[in-house]
Parts: structure tokens; sequence; C-alpha cells
């Protein structure tokens, strides 16, 4: 790789940037774990799949497009 290159220079700035990091590597757990919260333990007790719940297998086009026709009356 080009050591003048575009790329190779972006690369490099984010690189040094993630090694040299003391109080961010700290920050960034605390976001993943935030993530992983919302979308792996928020998902599975608070958003249950309604539409499998709603609409037989296979069905859940001709729910979708009923619920949309439905309420647009």
């Amino acid at each position: 790789m080009k050591k003048d290159g575009l790329l190779y220079r972006v690369f490099d700035l984010y690189y040094d940037g993630f090694r040299h990091m003391t109080l961010g590597r700290t920050l960034w757990a605390i976001i993943l774990i935030k993530l992983f919260i919302i979308f792996a333990i928020l998902k599975v007790f608070f958003f249950p799949d309604f539409l499998k719940q709603q609409a037989g297998k296979g069905q859940e086009a001709e729910y979708v497009a009923g619920e949309l026709i439905n309420r647009s009356e």
C-alpha cells in the first residue's frame, strides 16, 4: 500500500488514534455494553414478535395488507 495514499493516511489516523487511547477505551466499552443491553436484552423481554402472534405462519403479508387497508379507512 502506498504510504502517501489517502486510504493509507485515513487508516493510519484511526489506527494511531485508537492505539493511544486511554479514557476512550473505557468509553467505547460502556457504549458497546449499552448497545448490547438495548438490542439483546430489551428486545427479548419488552418487544415481542407481534406479527408472529397475530398472523399465522405464511400469512404475514395478508395480515399486514389487511391492517393497512383497515387503518386507512
